[in-house]
């Protein structure tokens, strides 16, 4: 099978930063199932990055080393932030060749870049280093992932119209978010002329598990599809768009994927109309809209667990489950590493993609839940 590049790319991509894990290991055996069901049902986009830890090194044993190589497409990222120097940057390339046993990557993306950060990848001369290896051959696509807001987009777009394609954030929740922009963000891609790969279209899980209001107001139209499928569909139906990842962490999320997407069918009216629905309803929504990404946890000093404090808090603020969310929250908030340990440095807030105020929210969980409660 040969794979087709553009507008033609199959509409599932199968985000790989959230892979199934036994312990503390990526179960592979149970990945090679997820890919080989992926690739039976006619996927051929894989998503990776050079900092999803022991990710690239578990799809080359899954894929790389499993199924003929023009039967897929492998995209991963570099990530400037990770590195202290251009030649440790430049390195992350060559590293990620080695782990994935690739030979090439069909896609290639700069990762990340966001307010705080674009301008380390012009200092370290990375656009040009990236240039150079589609010049080799070495990628085939050259893009970059995004968090921050259109005249930001706007600007690196202009400023690099060599790139094939850009990696977005959109969701039906956050489509008119003033911090995450889906909307404009995608409007911004689309007058530039780029494909788009989307991330989070379920916002890092949330959605598979939706308010009540919203869940019933699925239930009506579709009582036997997942509401992830709804999250899904609504940003596949957009044009423009590559493919939408979705990070699968066990088989029956791939299956589920795959029952609705294998044959894709764009929302009709009724269903649009759904998704207005939905939106007004999650625009009062009270929960932390934390997808879990895990960037705000690696340099945290009190190597306190924020999105798993978040999650334990939604289970109060989403469905009013305190018992459930107590429970939660103690599980993952040891002595010493509670919310009430946040010494405010803020370095977790300059990580964050969603750009919260975590720390904010965590005397939020230190009020929520203290210690003589447990």
């Amino acid at each position: 099978m040969s794979v087709v590049y553009g507008k033609d790319t199959p509409k599932l991509g199968f985000g790989l930063m959230r892979l199934p894990k036994r312990g503390f290991i990526i179960n592979v055996e149970q990945v090679k199932a997820m890919v080989d069901l992926f690739l039976e049902a006619g996927f051929t986009y894989f998503d990776t990055a050079f900092v999803y830890p022991g990710s690239e090194t578990a799809i080359r044993k899954a894929l790389v080393e499993r199924h003929p190589r023009d039967s897929f497409t492998l995209a991963t990222k570099l990530n400037a932030m990770v590195a202290p120097t251009e030649k440790a940057a430049r390195k992350q390339f060559a590293t990620s060749l080695e782990r994935t046993g690739a030979g090439y990557f069909d896609y290639y993306l700069l990762h990340a870049l966001m307010e705080n950060n674009y301008e380390r990848y012009e200092k370290l001369h990375l656009w040009d280093f990236v240039r150079e290896q589609k010049e080799k051959g070495l990628i085939r696509n050259l893009g970059f992932s995004f968090h921050a807001g259109p005249e930001l987009l706007d600007k690196l777009l202009t400023e690099h119209p060599e790139v094939d394609f850009i990696q977005l954030q959109i969701n039906y929740a956050d489509w008119e978010n003033p911090k995450v922009t889906s909307r404009a963000n995608y409007e911004t891609a689309r007058k530039h002329g780029k494909l788009i790969t989307v991330m989070e279209p379920v916002k890092g899980g949330n959605l598979a598990n939706p308010p009540e209001e919203v869940k019933k107001l699925f239930q009506d139209i579709h009582p036997d599809m997942s509401y992830a499928s709804w999250a899904i569909r609504f940003v596949a139906s957009l044009d423009g768009i590559l493919t939408v990842l979705s990070g699968m962490s066990n088989v029956e999320q791939m299956k589920d994927n795959l029952s609705y997407m294998k044959e894709f069918r764009p929302l009709n009216e009724e269903e649009q109309e759904a998704i207005r629905q939905a939106q007004r309803i999650l625009g009062n929504a009270a929960t932390i809209p934390c997808t879990a990404c895990r960037y705000c946890v690696e340099g945290c000093p009190q190597q306190i667990r924020i999105p798993d404090i978040f999650a334990a808090m939604n289970r109060q603020l989403g469905n009013g489950q305190m018992a459930a969310a107590k429970e939660a929250y103690f599980a993952v908030a040891p002595e010493g590493h509670r919310a009430s340990d946040c010494i405010e440095c803020r370095q977790c807030e300059g990580a964050c993609p969603q750009h919260l105020p975590i720390t904010d929210h965590l005397k939020r969980a230190a009020e929520m839940f203290p210690a003589e409660t447990k």
